[in-house]
């Protein structure tokens, strides 16, 4: 119980980096819904899947690799953190010379020949979030949550308080809202024709502030390649890059999809890309789950690798699946059954009208948080090729649904494929982990609160209150409820914890 303590108190470390920033971060979504077309905000949400993909080839597993090399007896850790940074300096700066070089006909490639600039921005960005992943896994190896916290939480108040300032502020005064006397020194500086230009050169800015921010991590780097050193990491990491980049496709293929299998005459108010602008508005509202998944990420991968020698180690993470799950799930159905307090901030009418795919979405990410912790199997036993075929499984079986789902359902078919992804990989991980790494999961009673959530859900949504205050008592009623439950269940061993 120590152990699930130390574990609670760094995802709380974390997660509060990421809650609280992505909270911020959040904030952009209203403003951006309000300013921008859903077409406009389609190409952001188009231009940003791709970057996913990109960022997993910029990393290429060599972070997961870092953590797993870095606990092994008689290890050098800053000896070995040079060369992985090393590494990653060299191939971020061949990878973004070449798309730059190719920045051009990338832009034709996917439609936009005049916005060769988002490439290069984008470029850059790529390899700066490449090169300080290290420094920032490194801050978690060695365990110091709140340098990590501050310095993310800093990047994201730059961001927010960058955006505010041109969208808003110099919006606002150029369109004679108010502050005329400023307008001369606001047109000096803001140009309403750069649109959502302003997102992807904030978002550079704003990353590469990260290392100043980051400088006592990279004071004391010292360039280093080793073939010995690196042979053997990039033997473990190269499955987990194969690994990311199917999860990632399990991720953002369906926004790629969406814009190119959609039937032209299925939204007739809306163009392609407004109904990917909709439903990348509305996925964001399934980011509280994400967030908590995150924050656990950031907290479990270097403490699954801590605890692997421990005997006790299968029962700590039973147990940690357990109440990850309870938490997950009532993320789940706290959102869903408040849908209509969440969709509140999707500014425009015109992204509501894909609301209800939330509560599919949020419940895919549930089971993505399942396989997260059903992984540790195949990490800690370096059988990684397994997680590749699980990821590529997903992928396969991501590919397929979007394309049988999306001229039948739109982008409610993009949600459902999602969901049927992260549970099959769920259920794959969790079926090969007992052969090869049994951990005594509580399979019923995981199970058992997953539909509990989901029946209360459909009592939620089901249920046409038309009062607003009693709408909305019936709707807590129903999360209380599902907390009782988890009280009387849990109760001896939540006070324990």
């Amino acid at each position: 119980m120590s152990i699930a303590k130390k574990l609670v108190g760094q995802t709380a470390a974390y997660g509060l980096s990421s809650i609280v920033g992505r909270a911020l971060n959040y904030l952009l979504v209203p403003l951006y819904t309000a300013v921008f077309l859903p077409e406009e905000y389609g190409v952001v949400t188009y231009l940003y899947a791709f970057v996913a993909f990109f960022n997993i080839l910029y990393t290429y597993g060599m972070e997961t690799a870092y953590f797993r090399f870095a606990n092994k007896p008689d290890t050098n850790q800053h000896r070995l953190y040079n060369q992985v940074l090393s590494l990653i300096i060299c191939s971020s700066i061949v990878f973004t010379a070449v798309l730059i070089l190719a920045s051009g006909a990338i832009a034709s490639y996917i439609g936009y020949p005049d916005q060769q600039e988002y490439i290069i921005w984008l470029a850059l960005v790529l390899a700066i979030d490449a090169i300080v992943a290290i420094p920032f896994a490194r801050l978690r190896l060695e365990g110091r949550p709140m340098k990590f916290t501050s310095i993310k939480l800093s990047n994201i108040l730059l961001t927010v308080g960058a955006n505010m300032f041109f969208l808003v502020l110099c919006r606002n005064i150029y369109q004679g809202e108010y502050l005329q006397g400023l307008r001369p020194l606001v047109e000096r500086i803001y140009n309403p024709d750069f649109g959502v230009g302003y997102i992807f050169l904030i978002n550079l800015v704003a990353n590469a502030l990260l290392i100043p921010m980051l400088w006592r991590e990279f004071r004391d780097f010292r360039f280093s390649l080793n073939r010995e050193v690196l042979q053997p990491m990039w033997l473990y990491a190269y499955p987990l890059l194969f690994m990311g980049l199917a999860g990632m496709v399990n991720e953002v293929i369906d926004r790629i999809l969406l814009e190119r299998w959609l039937p032209e005459s299925f939204y007739p108010d809306m163009s392609n890309m407004a109904a990917v602008g909709v439903y990348g508005a509305c996925y964001k509202l399934s980011i509280f789950m994400t967030l908590a998944i995150q924050a656990f990420r950031y907290a479990a991968e270097p403490f699954f690798f801590s605890q692997s020698g421990d005997r006790n180690s299968p029962t700590t993470f039973a147990l940690v699946m357990k109440w990850f799950v309870i938490v997950c799930a009532f993320i789940f159905l706290f959102i869903s059954a408040n849908l209509e307090d969440f969709a509140l901030l999707l500014r425009s009418p015109q992204y509501r009208e894909g609301i209800m795919v939330v509560p599919v979405l949020l419940l895919a990410n549930l089971f993505l948080g399942v396989y997260y912790n059903l992984s540790v199997w195949f990490k800690l036993t370096d059988k990684t090729k397994y997680g590749t075929y699980i990821s590529f499984g997903g992928a396969a079986v991501t590919i397929l649904f979007n394309l049988l789902l999306i001229p039948v359902l739109g982008y409610m078919g993009s949600a459902v494929a999602t969901l049927v992804c992260y549970f099959s990989m769920a259920l794959a991980s969790y079926l090969l982990g007992n052969r090869h790494y049994p951990i005594p999961y509580p399979v019923k009673s995981i199970m058992g609160y997953v539909l509990l959530a989901a029946g209360l859900v459909w009592l939620a949504l089901s249920v046409d209150i038309q009062n607003f205050w009693l709408r909305h008592a019936y709707h807590l009623s129903v999360c209380l409820a599902f907390a009782a439950v988890v009280w009387v269940r849990e109760r001896h061993s939540l006070l324990k914890l």
